[in-house]
């Protein structure tokens, strides 16, 4: 059902011309032996696995779903999942940015961001199943013990195992110091735990050997709220002295959703009855080690929908191409045909140009912070760690929030496209967008995502984050402010940059007046600072073109052009409703809504 082709062009203009990262890399002792060459190559062949191995399952994938069993708790992933998942496997993509020491490739994160955008948007559904279980090697790296890494990481680095993150419940979503689920320490240094589990993506599956559960539960005399929470290692599993699985644990699949869309994915409520689990971290800590995983899960949720806008853009603009409906305005185009291609129509080329220009921006976005996260892992220097782990801080909540924002902008308009046609799920579009729609929510909502940017990450330390990321701009703006060629993108640039700190100021003063400012402007703010990024990155991606000849260039060009003169401009209405403050939205009483 349709096409996907990775773009890979694009893919090695944002790695190797706009981000230079194998200068980058080479700074970094981890990476030294990484070049071009390698980077191209995986590149080349992760097309090839998603393209010829994953994509063909996904319009199957949605239409079969998944099926439970009630009487073996178990659930059958789509037909073909489950031989596509040992391809994977024995191809080592699981393995590609983990540690050598636990059987991985070691190869850079900003490399495996590329590769996980093709698995999304060739099957979001499908990649969710391995898609979390890096999340939990990064937070048992952290935060296990030795013995838990030894057990643990080899298998879920070569992909073996997967893993799931348990932290949702029925009664409390993103207020997880409501949770209830209960562990009861064992005289053995295990735990015994109790509680039920909801929306837990890839809980139960038929696709890997065992399943790793990371739960969040309460330990005895804890803390009441988000204080008193723990971490612990749930197998399904329990395994043996040779690490192989073994006895079935007690924890098990009730039920699997019925939802929207990702219909390939097993969303499941997971039940533990007395499960065993070792304890992740210190007790009451546990919030803290999950946000290793969420923070991943994140970063993957943006990824998600950059994957989708991608592969709806790809096949929106060929039905564009091919669909003749009318003739343009200014004149046939195609005078040999009864009408012409709905291409030359203005209004379609401005929503095929919104999907190509978010997915372009979203590609470099996701590319810089993937390379932060390098730097802040395997960087030499102490303060450039400390200052791209500052970086990824404040700019994941904007990866996770803009970016699948504007996933859902897109696919609409390129399912629009499509007209009646886009409607009707034998052409596939209308798929892509009820996928793309539970990005918004899962993993925090965008609501949660801008709380978090302008309450924790901006105000909580008066800006300083962001003064730091506006130093990089304001560096920009100056070095090529008396270039007319670029003044069309630099001056809108440094205007925003400018309305972002006095707009940052005036939020910050109305706050230690009223809390209620936060909340009611986090929303608009996160979308401003978003386009903000955006804004920075196409104007460097245009000085780029602007110097280079080219087809590839004179697109990536018209696309910056189109992105200042069409979707930028935006900010100006979130400006306003970001200032106009708490009033009209909390002075009517409850009652009379």
């Amino acid at each position: 059902m349709g096409q996907y082709v990775a773009p890979i062009r694009d893919m090695q203009f944002v790695l190797h011309e706009f981000l230079g990262v194998t200068e980058e890399l080479k700074a970094m002792p981890h990476y030294a032996e990484v070049d071009a060459d390698i980077i191209n190559q995986v590149l080349e062949e992760g097309a090839k696995f998603t393209q010829e191995v994953i994509f063909p399952l996904n319009h199957s994938g949605d239409r079969e779903g998944c099926h439970f069993d009630p009487a073996t708790k178990s659930v059958t992933t789509p037909k073909g999942f489950k031989d596509a998942y040992k391809q994977y496997v024995d191809g080592g993509w699981a393995a590609l940015a983990c540690d050598t020491d636990f059987g991985g490739q070691g190869l850079p994160v900003v490399l495996n961001n590329s590769f996980y955008e093709m698995l999304n948007s060739a099957n979001q559904a499908w990649s969710m199943y391995p898609g979390l279980s890096h999340g939990a090697y990064e937070c048992l790296k952290e935060h296990g013990t030795d013995e838990q890494k030894k057990v643990y990481l080899p298998k879920l680095a070569t992909g073996e195992w997967t893993g799931t993150m348990c932290l949702t419940e029925a009664h409390c979503g993103t207020d997880l110091g409501m949770l209830r689920s209960k562990a009861i320490p064992q005289a053995d240094g295990s735990w015994s735990i109790t509680g039920n589990k909801i929306f837990i993506s890839a809980g139960e599956h038929d696709m890997a050997e065992n399943i790793i559960h990371l739960v969040l539960a309460r330990v005895p005399d804890a803390p009441e709220g988000s204080k008193g929470i723990s971490l612990f290692l749930v197998p399904k599993f329990i395994p043996n002295a040779d690490g192989q699985p073994g006895e079935r644990n007690g924890i098990a699949c009730g039920a699997i959703e019925e939802k929207m869309g990702i219909h390939g994915n097993s969303t499941c409520q997971m039940n533990l009855d007395g499960a065993k689990g070792w304890i992740i971290g210190q007790p009451n800590k546990g919030l803290n080690a999950m946000f290793v995983f969420m923070n991943a899960a994140r970063l993957g949720v943006g990824m998600q929908s950059l994957g989708l806008t991608e592969v709806a853009y790809q096949n929106a603009l060929a039905y564009a191409k091919d669909r003749i409906q009318m003739r343009s305005l200014s004149g046939p185009k195609a005078p040999d045909k009864p009408a012409d291609p709905i291409i030359v129509h203005p209004d379609v080329r401005r929503m095929l140009l919104t999907a190509k220009a978010y997915a372009e921006g979203a590609r470099a976005f996701s590319s810089y912070v993937a390379l932060q996260i390098d730097r802040e892992l395997h960087h030499p220097d102490e303060e450039v760690r400390k200052e791209a782990a500052d970086e990824v801080a404040l700019l994941t909540p904007i990866i996770k929030a803009f970016i699948t924002d504007n996933g859902w902008i897109a696919t609409s308009e390129c399912m629009q496209v499509y007209g009646g046609h886009g409607y009707i799920a034998e052409w596939g579009m209308e798929q892509y967008v009820r996928d793309a729609r539970i990005n918004l929510i899962y993993e925090g909502t965008n609501t949660i995502q801008s709380l978090d940017l302008l309450g924790r990450k901006i105000l909580m330390d008066n800006g300083a984050k962001l003064r730091k990321f506006g130093e990089k701009i304001k560096s920009f703006v100056e070095e090529n402010g008396l270039d007319e060629s670029l003044s069309e993108f630099v001056t809108p640039l440094g205007e925003l940059g400018d309305k972002v700190t006095k707009l940052t100021m005036e939020i910050g003063m109305k706050a230690f007046q009223n809390p209620e400012e936060v909340g009611a402007a986090a929303v608009p703010y996160l979308r401003v600072v978003g386009h903000m990024v955006y804004s920075y990155f196409f104007a460097q991606m245009a000085k780029i073109a602007l110097s280079k000849e080219g087809d590839f260039y004179k697109a990536k060009l018209a696309t910056a052009r189109f992105y200042f003169a069409r979707l930028y401009p935006e900010t100006a209405m979130l400006i306003r409703q970001a200032r106009s403050g708490s009033a009209s939205l909390m002075a009517l009483d409850a009652d009379l809504f």
